[in-house]
């Protein structure tokens, strides 16, 4: 099969595993946006969650990454499997020992009531342990039942939301029922956390014969290999989450709860272009690590990325235009509503995000992964330092803003330094007029001509026409091209 058509093929495949998690996040908007009345009761939420980020990041500490490149590099497949089981499992139940002895010195650190630090232990550690059973069915190109997984822990996360938070209440009207005795008023967050561990912990036993089907051998001397290969991977990927969840901690330190709340909202509306970027980088980071071996992989990894920028432009331009109609859509409660003019800025912060995800290739494959801590870890400064300096003056615009200036910053060193390292032919050019085009529309639908529909579609159509006119007969090729 042509290369470029597999990759397209696994990526909307991982793209449904993808967005149908994440879209969980959307699909729950209306419901928590009505349930949380007011902002401040979000905002809490947008915290609590903000901190799993980081502490994700933590208990991961770039093993997935590792475990790709040493499973694509290593004859002996089994050992690296065995050794990233072993090696997360040992420092997750190190951790959630650890948490629930200190749990009311990190309650005090976060500033997360002590009744959910608990909770929040064990929803870390039912994600970590997945980690390396999803990361295996993505390295054995299984994307099917990668997704198939994926999808029923949204199922039933979601199931469960709607029941305690929709459903409960209205049964427990009546007293001396089961319902009644199960259902606690105020326990909102509660019942989020509940329904989280739940469907984590459903999906963990489905995926619990990775862990006994291998002969369990733990090699130090690969274990430290792949450390050594993690270890700024693991710090690349916490300044990538300090510039995705820092904003919400601090808008809730520096402002209120509520102010937090409103971001967090709105910032969901600009989901669809992560959604995009993180069902790209999953289908293309194995297919970049599987054809580094391979004569002018540059080629390949050039037509890619202008692939990207093609789709991610008609993203931004058609979020842009109709995020009235999201809004109201997704956010039932009118307090949340002011903060939609983030929403453009988040979604060009994002697309630079996933151009940069698609320019990291040159750090990965010659295993120059101090590179991506190094830039990553600017862009977490310019968040801190923006944020902190402007959140007093200007409010959540200042979050904003801080997240374009550091994942535009990461884009463009990435792509400075890849150059010199790793030089791939980019079409610059048609990288530079596709997405300054739909920039530029983006810009007039939302800022000159006041969000209007019928001028929004319009530019969209325009800017669609002259994709097909330039592009359409590439994409036919390769998507109509038939497999060997």
């Amino acid at each position: 099969m042509n290369p470029l058509k597999k990759l397209f093929k696994q990526t909307a495949i991982y793209g449904l595993a993808t967005v149908m998690p994440r879209m969980l996040s959307v699909l729950l908007l209306p419901l928590y946006t009505s349930v949380f009345e007011n902002a401040s009761g979000y905002g809490e939420y947008v915290n609590i969650y903000a901190w799993i980020a980081i502490f994700n990041v933590l208990l991961a500490y770039g093993m997935e990454t590792a475990f790709f490149r040493f499973y694509n590099k290593e004859a002996n497949k089994t050992n690296v499997v065995s050794t990233s089981l072993i090696s997360l499992l040992a420092t997750s139940l190190l951790f959630l020992i650890l948490a629930l002895l200190l749990k009311d010195s990190l309650a005090e650190w976060t500033n997360i009531d002590i009744d959910f630090i608990k909770f929040t232990a064990y929803i870390l550690v039912l994600d970590a342990l997945v980690i390396i059973p999803f990361a295996l069915l993505r390295a054995k190109e299984k994307p099917g039942m990668y997704a198939v997984i994926k999808i029923l822990n949204v199922a039933i996360n979601l199931g469960f939301n709607v029941f305690f938070l929709l459903v409960l209440p209205k049964l427990a009207v009546e007293e001396n029922t089961i319902w009644n005795n199960l259902y606690r008023a105020d326990f909102e967050i509660n019942y989020i956390f509940i329904s989280n561990i739940i469907a984590s912990g459903i999906t963990l036993l489905i995926l619990l014969p990775t862990y006994f089907s291998n002969k369990y051998t733990f090699d130090a001397s690969l274990w430290k290999r792949m450390l050594k290969y993690a270890a700024p991977v693991m710090i690349a990927g916490f300044a990538f989450t300090i510039n995705e969840v820092v904003d919400k901690i601090m808008l809730t330190e520096l402002l209120s709860k509520t102010e937090a709340g409103k971001y967090g909202a709105c910032y969901k509306l600009a989901l669809f272009m992560t959604l995009f970027g993180t069902a790209f980088r999953l289908g293309v980071e194995p297919f970049f690590f599987s054809h580094a071996n391979e004569e002018r992989p540059q080629r390949t990894y050039a037509q890619i990325t202008n692939y990207f920028v093609i789709m991610g432009s008609v993203i931004l331009l058609f979020v842009v235009v109709y995020i009235d109609l999201l809004a109201k859509l997704l956010i039932l409660n009118e307090t949340y509503l002011e903060a939609v003019q983030i929403v453009p800025i988040i979604l060009l912060a994002s697309f630079c995000l996933g151009i940069y995800h698609n320019l990291s290739v040159w750090y990965k494959v010659t295993d120059r992964t101090k590179f991506g801590a190094y830039i990553s870890s600017i862009g977490a400064v310019l968040t801190l330092i923006i944020n902190l300096a402007l959140i007093p003056k200007i409010g959540y615009m200042a979050s904003a803003w801080a997240t374009l200036a550091a994942y535009g910053s990461m884009m463009c060193l990435s792509y400075y330094f890849g150059k010199k390292y790793y030089p791939i032919p980019y079409n610059m050019r048609k990288i530079l007029f596709y997405g300054g085009l739909s920039i530029l529309f983006s810009a007039l639908a939302f800022y000159v001509f006041n969000r209007n529909l019928i001028v929004g579609t319009l530019l969209l159509l325009v800017f669609l026409g002259v994709l097909l006119k330039m592009e359409g007969a590439q994409l036919k090729r390769i998507l109509l091209q038939r497999e060997n």
